[in-house]
């Protein structure tokens, strides 16, 4: 058999070594790892990334629900809207907005109701408020409005509320 045939069928042969600055320090019995130092650098620029993007992400959950109230208060006025159309009136406050969910038996009962609603369900606000609905309102047909972070009418920065009539 020729000598290279011989040579390349048999692998048990060492291929050579990566040099050791390209995968940390070689050791006496030949391993490769990483210095203590070297780890220590990349939890330290870990650590250091942390500090500048967890406090930006972590100080929009305010006004991520702010957001989150206002597209809810507009699917809400779009369900509000077809109930209109199709009944001629928008629900009464007594009848409340699960009129848009379930066909109301009190107050002025509607004749066109839509089978299946116009709403999947009533959803509560992001502070786990029922949204507060007033028709007649006194900006418009109906007021719908969530009394933000507190829960309660009034309020400034996270917990101001958030109306219909005046979303941005």
């Amino acid at each position: 058999m020729d000598p290279k045939m011989k040579r390349m069928k048999n692998h048990t042969e060492p291929g050579p070594r990566p040099p050791a600055s390209t995968t940390g320090l070689t050791s006496a019995s030949g391993q490769f790892g990483f210095t203590l130092i070297e780890i220590m650098v990349v939890v330290f620029i870990l650590a250091l990334l942390a500090g500048i993007v967890v406090p930006k992400i972590m100080g929009r959950t305010d006004e991520a629900r702010r957001t989150t109230s206002k597209v809810q208060i507009k699917n809400i006025e779009e369900g509000l809207h077809l109930y209109k159309l199709d009944n001629g009136v928008y629900p009464s406050t007594e009848q409340g907005l699960s009129a848009l969910v379930a066909k109301p038996t009190i107050g002025n009962i509607p004749q066109h109701w839509r089978e299946g609603g116009y709403l999947p369900k009533v959803p509560k606000d992001p502070w786990s408020h029922e949204y507060v609905y007033v028709s007649p309102g006194a900006h418009g047909d109906y007021d719908l409005l969530s009394y933000g972070g507190d829960g309660e009418q009034g309020g400034d920065g996270k917990d101001a509320d958030i109306e219909s009539w005046n979303l941005d």
